[in-house]
This record gives structure tokens, C-alpha cells and sequence, in this order.
């Protein structure tokens, strides 16, 4: 048919043709669309492109149902994209590129699961893309969009897809974006400078990506409040800071977490007065913490841990009231912790580990009343170990490597010297007089209690005794994977959103549980640091006791107690097992006293977020122990949080649970 140069016309009309693709691409076709192809219901392959058609996209396209790709760019094609063109549920490719097609893209077009590569350029195209793009595409490679009049688009979300490539130039176009998101993707190369048209841009997000550039645009950024640029997988960011990122005052946060750069921060950290968020860890920053970073007084949340700073840290730190997270765990920090840090009132988690600090723990510290994670373990520290206030409930693993330290016995050092002998002796008698009118007034409670625990044996004794001398000990990452064989599938006893958790046997013979945590999902991070600073300072005969845990780079676990008896989910809704009515009773105890101690009897009420019966776990006597706190939430003062948050998950207060239906 090559050799027909003067062919006009084509009639193939009441055949008995049976092929699946129709290719006529980069001939002279003029006219339009013929009405008859949607007539075509086995076609697979439709491939118009660089002819001359004019006139409109027929609806009676989406009439071909099982078309797989649809190419018809590169022609003079006008007025809009047809709903119907989103009934097409088998389509992969959708070129509709360099035509004069005009209006918005249909929504539609976006719930075609098997869609890969969706091309728009070269339009005039206009209005919005729906918020979390991927979400219903999730064989999407690439989104073309350029040289369209997408003016109004304010928002694109391309996140965990799997588009590749650069960022394109054409980016710039979008003049009125706001909100640019596309993490979790194959992204290479710079960012590229026409970025830095996007002069309204608010939140940029390219986590998780394989970028290698930045620098070129972040000049004219100057209303960017949210700039996430952390944890690129290869190649990862390099260099210094670029100066004129310290003059953008209207920073909220600044992720550039597990990247390579290499400067020191300068003074005008400061400026940035409304910053909430500074994460700089896991890079080679070098130099002091500037006195200026008490300037930050709206920040809550600063980790700079993992990287190369030195000399003391600032008195002036202690200027910011707000801040809850604190982390300059592994630098080169010398000096003594300063006083002025007891004034940081807002104070929840402080990691001062594996540094060179000197001197002694400020007993001023006592007054952090949220504090509920302290670590100054690997330091040279010396003298006695606070005890009041916060102090009462943190456990001898946040102060390993404490030869000079004193105090305490269940922080695993020898007592004091003489010195504070007295004023020890006077606490131990105030507690023996309290320690007798409790006896007093409560002596048929006590009797209760001993006769139920009585009832229960010796072995929880044994096992809670066991568990503390685990506790004492450093457990390594190579020990873990020893107990559990290589995390091998034999040892699988459970998974979950955010990891697996696997058996077991420590080398003195105590079986364990290891929550090994995904850290390929970004919110597997949060759920390890949630549950670590939950179990870390909780205590109660119904949670499931956390051992210690293990965190580097790749690989962060927890090691709890082990439950033999499994989940309560396997006792309710399996054949084989069976709960009777004095058992069902026991745990509805069980779970009613820890939520009580949960919501009314901790220094800051925690809401669970995760009840149902996977996450009760049974003991070796039928007693129900409460886990999985990944998703939990702690209240402050103001428990607006309470009515705000959405505090639930699948499965939450199960429907159908008999336990609570007896």
C-alpha cells in the first residue's frame, strides 16, 4: 500500500478484517475522526498521529473498550477531551500531544489504573489536576503537561509513582502553582532553574528521589514555606548550603535530611523567626552551633544529629520554649549540657548520646516536666544522675557507658558519695511513711493484688526478672540477627503496615520479640520514634514491655517482650481456639485498666489510635497485654488535637468482636 502516493480514498467496508491494530501514523489523512471506529470494539492499537485531521475527538472513541493505546498527536484536533475517553479502563498510553484541543482535562481520565504515560503537551489546555494523582494511577510513568495555558493549576501531586527521568524545563510555566510534590519517585539529574519561576510556590517536596542538584533556583523561592529535599537514594545532595536560603523568611520547615553536605551554619540562622521544622541530619556539617539558633523560638522540631559539629552548644538554645524534639545525637559536641536548657519548658525528647560532653547533668533538668526520652549515654559525663521530676521514669539504657556517673540503682551505677547521703536518707524515710499509710488505707487492695498475681504463678516474675537483665545489656545489631536466624521466614510470627516482627532466641535463652521496621515507607521513621518514645516511658503490668531497640541508617528494630499465646484476634475469630467466659471477663479487665492508665494516670495522656484485637497480645497465663503504639497520640495542655485529628484505623474497636459482646 506504500507504493498508492495518490490514494485519496480507502474503503475497507463489510469485511470480515480481524486485526487488533489500526497504525496510519505520519501519512496526509485529512478530514475527521471517522464516527465508525468506535464501532471497533476489538481494537487494541489506534495510531493516528501526524496526519491532518481536524474537527473534534469523538465520543464514540470510548465505545472502543479495549483499546490499550490511543495516539492521535501531532494533528489540528479542537475543542475538549471527552468524559467518555475515561471509560477506556484498559488503556496504557494516551498521546493526544501538539492539537489545538482546548478546556480541562477530564478527572475521569485519572481512574485508569493501567495508565503509564498520559501526554497533553502542546495544547491549550487549562484548570487543575486532582490532588494525589497517583493514588488511582499506579503504573504511572510520566505526565506530560507543557505548553499548555495551565496558569490556574495551583497544586500537582506526583507522589510514589513511578515516573523517571528529569524534572522538564517546562515546569516553570506553571506560574501559579503553589504546592509541588513528587516524592517517592525515579526523578535524576539538577532540579532545573526554571523552578525558580515558581514564584508563589509554598510546599516542594522531592524526597526520595535520585537528585543531584539544587542550588540554581532557590533564590527567587522567596514565599516557599515547606522545602523537603531529604534522603535522596543515589547521588545524594552535595556541596554547602547556599547562602540565600537563610533569607527566606517565610520557611516553615527544611528537610534536608540524609543528603552529603558539607558547611557549617551561619549566624543568620536566625532570621528565620517562624521556622517550625530544621532537619539536617545525617550529613557532613561541620563547625559550632551559632548562638543565633536561640532566635528560633516558634521551632519544635530540630534534629541535627549525624553529622561532624563540634565545640559546646549554645546557652542560647535554651531561649526556645516550644521546642518538643531535640536531637544532636553522634557529632563532636564538647563542653557541659548548659543550664539554660531546664528552660526549655516544651521539652519532650532530648538525645545527647555519642558526643563528647563533659561535666555533670544540671539537676535543673528535673524541672522538664513532658520530658519523656533522655539520652546522654557514650559521653564523659560525670556525678550524680537527676531523680525528681522526669528523671523517674527513664531507665538505665539512655545512660550506657556512665563508669563516672552516680546515683541511682535502677540506672545501673553506684550511689553517690557521702555528700548527698543525708539528703538520700531523708527521701527513703518520707517514702517509708508514705509507703506505710498507703499500706494502711488500701492493706484489702494489696491483698487482692498479691492474691491475683499469686494466682498467676511465678513465671511472669521470672520473665519480667529476665527481661530486666536483657534490659541492662546492649544488644547489637549482629546479636538480632543471630536470635532470628537471619530474620528468616521461619522466625515470622506477624507483619504489619510499617514492618514485620519476627522470634527470637537471645544467646542467654530468653525468647524475644523483634519489630523490624519497613524503611522503605517514609512513615515507618515516625511510627519506630512513636513507639519508642511511648513503651520508653510507660510502665504497666498490660503493655507489652519494650526491651531496647536498635537504630542506624538502614535498619531500625524494637525488642519486646515475648507473648506465646499470640494476638486475642486469633481466640475471636479462629475455629481452633476458644475463649470462655471467665477469660473473655479477665481481658476486658486487662485492656480497661492500661487504657485508664493511658488516659488518666500518665504525665501527658496517650490516645492508642490502634485498639483491636491483633494489637492485644496474651501472655503464657491468659493475661492481655497492649502493643503497637506507631500510630499513637500523646495530649498536651491544649487537647484541641482530641477534636482536630482524625485518632482511628482500619479495624478500630472492631465491629463484630464477641469479647466486648458477651
Amino acid at each position: 500500500m506504500a507504493r498508492f502516493h495518490r490514494l485519496k480514498f480507502l474503503r475497507l467496508s463489510v469485511n470480515n478484517f480481524c486485526g487488533k491494530t489500526l497504525n496510519l501514523k505520519f501519512n496526509s489523512i485529512e478530514g475527521q475522526i471517522p464516527k465508525a471506529i468506535g464501532t471497533l470494539v476489538n481494537l487494541r492499537v489506534l495510531n493516528l498521529g501526524g496526519n491532518k485531521l481536524i474537527g473534534f475527538m469523538r465520543t464514540s472513541l470510548s465505545n472502543a473498550s479495549r483499546l490499550e493505546t490511543l495516539e492521535i498527536s501531532f494533528n489540528s484536533l479542537q475543542g475538549n477531551i471527552p468524559e467518555g475517553i475515561g471509560n477506556l479502563h484498559n488503556m496504557n498510553w494516551l498521546a493526544i500531544h501538539f492539537n489545538q484541543l482546548t478546556g480541562s482535562i477530564p478527572f475521569t481520565i485519572f481512574n485508569i489504573s493501567r495508565i503509564e504515560v498520559l501526554s497533553f503537551t502542546g495544547n491549550s489546555l487549562s484548570g487543575s489536576l486532582p490532588n494525589g494523582i497517583c493514588n488511582g494511577l499506579p503504573m504511572l510513568k510520566g505526565v506530560y503537561l507543557t505548553g499548555n495555558l495551565s496558569t490556574s493549576l495551583r497544586t500537582f501531586f506526583a507522589i510514589s509513582c513511578k515516573i523517571q527521568g528529569r524534572i522538564p524545563d517546562e515546569v516553570g510555566n506553571l506560574s501559579n502553582l503553589l504546592d509541588l510534590r513528587l516524592s517517592g519517585n525515579n526523578l535524576v539529574g539538577s532540579i532545573p532553574t526554571t523552578i525558580g519561576n515558581l514564584r508563589k510556590l509554598q510546599h516542594f517536596d522531592v524526597t526520595n528521589n535520585n537528585i543531584t542538584g539544587w542550588r540554581s533556583y532557590i533564590d527567587n523561592l522567596n514565599k516557599i514555606q515547606f522545602l523537603y529535599l531529604c534522603r535522596n537514594r543515589l547521588n545524594q545532595l552535595t556541596g554547602s548550603l547556599p547562602n540565600c536560603l537563610w533569607n527566606i523568611t517565610s520557611l516553615r520547615e527544611i528537610h534536608l535530611g540524609s543528603n552529603k553536605l558539607s558547611s557549617n551554619i551561619p549566624p543568620r540562622l536566625g532570621n528565620l523567626h517562624d521556622l517550625v521544622v530544621l532537619d539536617l541530619s545525617s550529613n557532613n556539617m561541620v563547625g559550632s552551633l551559632p548562638s543565633e539558633i536561640g532566635n528560633l523560638k516558634a521551632v519544635t522540631n530540630m534534629d541535627l544529629s549525624m553529622n561532624q559539629f563540634s565545640n559546646r552548644i549554645p546557652r542560647e538554645i535554651g531561649g526556645l520554649q516550644n521546642l518538643a524534639h531535640l536531637s544532636l545525637r553522634y557529632n563532636k559536641l564538647q563542653g557541659a549540657i548548659p543550664d539554660s536548657m531546664s528552660n526549655m519548658i516544651g521539652l519532650e525528647f532530648l538525645d545527647l548520646s555519642d558526643n563528647n560532653i563533659s561535666g555533670t547533668i544540671p539537676m535543673l533538668l528535673e524541672k522538664l516536666q513532658y520530658l519523656k526520652y533522655f539520652n546522654v549515654s557514650v559521653n564523659k559525663l560525670h556525678g550524680e544522675i537527676p531523680s525528681g521530676g522526669p528523671f523517674k521514669n527513664l531507665s538505665s539504657q539512655f545512660f550506657i557507658h556512665k563508669e563516672a556517673l552516680c546515683g541511682s540503682s535502677r540506672f545501673s551505677v553506684p550511689p553517690c558519695p557521702t555528700s548527698s547521703k543525708h539528703k538520700s536518707n531523708r527521701k527513703k524515710l518520707l517514702l517509708l511513711f508514705l509507703l506505710l499509710a498507703i499500706a494502711v488505707v488500701f492493706f484489702r487492695m494489696t491483698f487482692v493484688l498479691l492474691w491475683i498475681r499469686y494466682r498467676r504463678g511465678k513465671s511472669a516474675l521470672e520473665q519480667a526478672v529476665s527481661l530486666s537483665t536483657i534490659a541492662r545489656e546492649r544488644i547489637s545489631y549482629y546479636e538480632l540477627l543471630r536470635a532470628t536466624d537471619d530474620l528468616s521466614e521461619s522466625n515470622l510470627i506477624g507483619s504489619g503496615s510499617f514492618g514485620s516482627v519476627y522470634k527470637g532466641i537471645l544467646k542467654s535463652g530468653i525468647v524475644v520479640a523483634v519489630k523490624v521496621f519497613n524503611l522503605q515507607l517514609d512513615v515507618a521513621f515516625k511510627s519506630f520514634d512513636t513507639e519508642c518514645e511511648v513503651l520508653g516511658s510507660l510502665r504497666h503490668r498490660n503493655l507489652v514491655k519494650l526491651i531496647t531497640s536498635c537504630s542506624n541508617l538502614d535498619f531500625k528494630d524494637l525488642v519486646l517482650e515475648y507473648m506465646p499465646n499470640e494476638s486475642l484476634d486469633k481466640y475471636l475469630y479462629s475455629h481452633n481456639y476458644f475463649l470462655n467466659i471467665r477469660q473473655r471477663l479477665s481481658i476486658m479487665l486487662d485492656v480497661a485498666c492500661v487504657l485508664e492508665y493511658l488516659h488518666h494516670r500518665c504525665t501527658l495522656p496517650v490516645i492508642h489510635c490502634h485498639l483491636k484485637p491483633r494489637n492485644v497480645f496474651l501472655d503464657e497465663d491468659m493475661v492481655a497485654h497492649l502493643s503497637n503504639f506507631g500510630i499513637s497520640k500523646l495530649l498536651g495542655e491544649d487537647e484541641s488535637d482530641l477534636y482536630t485529628k482524625t485518632l482511628a484505623t482500619f479495624g478500630y474497636i472492631a465491629p463484630g468482636t464477641s469479647l466486648f459482646c458477651i
